[in-house]
């Protein structure tokens, strides 16, 4: 008898090979050093999947081309929304709760809303994050990434795939067409790999992923064409048992060394190419061959099985739950470990028993039309999303996190008006330049007039921007316009960091920005250049060794940076000096050993990355900080006009430099202001630039270097 007439028959070891690539996913998610190369086993349940839904859809009767479509995607709607769209639903609540907007999960939001309908892969490409990158360690729907590669990939799969059933000389035309789309992908895989910059879209697009699910498909219509029969080998070639011992553990020895040998970076091409392969072989040999022999036995097991019947929801649920521990409890002890598993197996169970199993085979459901039901499945998606997106937008209103509920103290968005000022109002806009945009705020509707005319002008890297509300409040305040440029990681005199004389695109974006101040400025104008210029001690997502920052900050090559920064900056500075605009460089301020958003609720305060506390000694970050202070003084020296203003001594007035005072927020994270941060600067910083006009400006004092 022919495979496709006996597929109805349950085939174990299909289940049991699931949970092998869903506890490999699972186990690199929970530790990558366990299994380095664990997020293969997602190449393998692309394999799986195209085999088992082109053996689902050839054992169904012919029918027409429409009837088969909705038959087809009814069949899939059933198999994938209704577990996809509980998991997004709760999820959705959780991070609320639990996750306060940052940039660490700025990217979170769209990706959930688009997961709905299949597109957040291209949502991940399109952020320019690859999938080992912090950003997405964050994303509690990173994970459904997979999910759009396949349900992309079933759009097209009955249009390939109609043929089939039209007689065994079209089977071959179907063949043809999957051969050729596997094969055309495959080279785009290897074309994006080797473009660098591209390797993220290989990841995850399902234009690069297409071969592994077709690869499946192959595999069961060359089954099918030779005439082989599940579960006992009829009609297949007849194998030595020995030689087929061997080909099982190739199969084995080549998902393995996906496992262990695949790097990030090198995902579907090259090191996709094994796990796929031995997907292929170790399904083809048991398929072929009746699932006889160690292998199939193994994993036929009721274990095996009972975590490959769960594995759609041990998928859907492990990631959301891994990032929530994370953001909370963390995720690094064994305890917490052991709790985010049990927790993940428990709601999983649930899953699959309460949503998969009654939703997939209810007979109500089952008996309706097929165009009815993907027409209501179409609308309980839409639906689903608009909820999603209520919840996501009124987060604040719900958030268990004092960020969240204390917004104004702790993001630096700035009001649009001040009651000090009635009837004024901010207006804000964009401007374009190259490699970027510039921010405007002005002021409108004001009665009073303009106390200061001059312009000021904002350049720096994500510090720059982290001044919104001080310069927002500034512009109310006196008149000002201030126009903001600001990239991350592109300071302008940053010192620290060589991307602004290395990396072209920054070196670009700083080029672009001072060619404007200089289109625009005019004598009197200020430019104010903030950015980070010590190694950080934390970032939002880690803690960094603070011995090798030290160093790092005190070595010849930090010194020879510094030198090149001084240099560099003089050059391109004192032409906009000569022209008589005010040049003010932002003194470092003092750096956090954690990222006080994520210490501040009793939910996240044991979390790992706490662990080194709120407070930094002042000697220390004096000490830390001198060189930095010195090359700005340098440069100060030799540009006209230019001085140095230091909000140091306004955010660290005592012996020990806090994150929080009375309570309330200095800084966002480890070095980037809050909202009150930047009111507590701004009478410094107003006083700085009512000094310039008189030529006072405020003297530095740095401690000296130890």
């Amino acid at each position: 008898m022919r495979v496709d007439e006996r597929q109805s028959d349950y085939l174990p070891y299909i289940d049991g090979l699931r949970a092998v690539a869903v506890l490999a996913v699972v186990a690199y998610h929970l530790n990558a050093a366990w299994l380095p190369g664990g997020f293969t086993g997602v190449d393998i349940f692309f394999v799986i999947s195209g085999f088992v839904v082109s053996a689902s859809v050839a054992r169904f009767p012919r029918a027409g081309f429409f009837e088969s479509l909705l038959r087809f995607y009814a069949r899939r709607l059933r198999r994938i929304a209704p577990a996809l769209i509980v998991c997004l639903l709760a999820t959705v609540v959780a991070s609320a709760l639990f996750i306060p907007e940052a940039w660490l999960s700025e990217t979170s939001r769209n990706t959930g809303r688009m997961a709905f309908f299949g597109l957040s892969n291209f949502v991940l490409a399109a952020t320019g994050n690859d999938y080992f990158s912090p950003k997405v360690e964050f994303n509690p729907y990173t994970h459904t990434w997979s999910l759009g590669v396949e349900e992309q990939f079933y759009v097209v799969f009955p249009l390939l795939f109609l043929a089939w059933s039209y007689g065994a000389r079209k089977r071959w035309i179907s063949l043809g067409l999957f051969a050729v789309g596997a094969l055309v992908s495959l080279w785009y895989a290897r074309l994006l790999a080797g473009a660098g910059d591209r390797a993220v879209e290989a990841f995850y697009l399902s234009t690069s992923r297409f071969w592994q699910l077709g690869a499946g498909v192959l595999l069961y219509q060359a089954l099918s064409l030779a005439g082989v029969s599940a579960r006992t080998g009829e009609g297949g070639a007849r194998v030595g048992a020995w030689l087929r011992s061997a080909g099982l553990a190739l199969a084995v020895l080549l998902i393995a060394a996906g496992f262990v040998y695949a790097r990030p970076g090198h995902s579907p091409w090259p090191d996709g190419v094994w796990p796929v392969l031995g997907t292929l072989l170790l399904l083809g040999l048991l398929y072929a061959g009746g699932a006889g022999g160690w292998v199939g036995r193994v994993l036929s097991t009721a274990p095996a099985v009972g975590i490959g019947r769960i594995s759609y929801s041990l998928y859907l649920w492990h990631w959301p739950v891994f990032v929530l521990f994370r953001w909370t409890l963390g995720l690094e002890s064994t305890g917490t470990r052991a709790l985010a598993l049990g927790l993940t197996f428990a709601l999983a169970t649930a899953s699959y028993l309460w949503v998969e199993r009654p939703l997939r085979h209810a007979a109500p459901l089952v008996r309706m039309r097929n165009w009815g039901f993907v027409t209501a499945a179409v609308l309980v998606v839409f639906a689903s999303s608009a909820i999603y997106r209520h919840i996501a937008r009124h987060a604040q209103d719900y958030s268990l996190s004092v960020v969240s509920r204390n917004a104004g103290d702790w993001y630096p968005y700035g009001p649009e008006t001040d009651p000090a000022y009635p009837g004024c109002k901010l207006v804000s806009r964009t401007e374009q330049i190259e490699g970027g945009a510039a921010w405007v705020y002005e002021r409108s509707g004001c009665a009073s007039a303009p106390v200061d005319a001059r312009r000021v002008f904002v350049a720096g890297d994500s510090h720059a921007g982290a001044y919104s509300e001080l310069l927002q409040r500034s512009v109310l305040a006196s008149g000002r316009t201030v126009r903001l440029y600001f990239a991350g990681g592109c300071g302008v005199a940053g010192l620290v960091d060589r991307r602004e004389f290395d990396n072209p695109q920054c070196r670009g974006y700083v080029d672009a920005v001072l060619a404007d101040v200089t289109r625009q400025a005019r004598s009197g104008d200020v430019l104010f250049l903030p950015a980070l210029r010590l190694p950080r001690l934390s970032e939002q997502w880690m803690l960094f060794d603070e011995q090798a920052a030290v160093s790092a900050m005190f070595s010849a090559d930090a010194d020879a940076s510094r030198r090149q920064g001084v240099a560099g900056a003089i050059e391109r500075l004192r032409p906009l000096a000569q022209r008589g605009v005010r040049i003010v460089f932002e003194a470092p301020k003092p750096l956090l050993r954690a990222p006080p958003y994520r210490c501040s609720d009793w939910f996240n305060r044991d979390n790992p990355i706490c662990a080194r506390g709120l407070t930094v000694e002042r000697d220390f970050l004096q000490r830390y900080r001198a060189p930095a202070v010195t090359a700005l003084q340098q440069i100060a020296a030799q540009v006209p006009g230019a001085s140095v203003w230091d909000p140091f001594p306004l955010l660290c007035p005592g012996p020990t430099c806090a994150a929080l005072r009375d309570g309330r927020p200095l800084y966002f994270d480890g070095d980037h202001l809050s909202g009150y941060g930047n009111r507590v600067l701004l009478p410094g910083f107003a006083a700085h630039l009512e000094g310039l006009k008189t030529g006072a400006s405020a003297p530095v004092v740095v401690a000296p270097a130890q």
